[in-house]
Parts: structure tokens; sequence; C-alpha cells
């Protein structure tokens, strides 16, 4: 699989895990393809509850 392949997928699974409702820290990846699953992950995740500080 190239590089290519491998970014469209990681960004796939953070979009999912997103979805989900996992949070950030279940990301597998511990380099570039870190960035792309956050990337992902970041379109779909529900916004962070900040209570009454905001």
């Amino acid at each position: 699989m190239g590089a290519r392949e491998d970014i469209a997928r990681a960004i796939q699974e953070g979009a999912e895990a997103g979805r989900r409702g996992d949070p950030p820290t279940v990301c597998p990846y511990r380099d570039l393809l870190r960035t792309a699953w956050i990337r992902g992950y970041a379109r779909t995740a529900p916004p962070l509850d900040h209570g009454d500080d905001a």
C-alpha cells in the first residue's frame, strides 16, 4: 500500500472513531499518519463540552 492510501485510510479510521465518540487517545499511530488520523477525527467528533467555563 502506498503513502496516499495509508493517509486516506488513517483519515477514514479517525473519522470513524470520531463518529463512535471514541476519545482521541485511541489513535493507533505515532508518526505522520497520526496527523491524518486526527484530521479525520476532528471532522466528525462531537464538540468538547467546556461546561460553564466558556
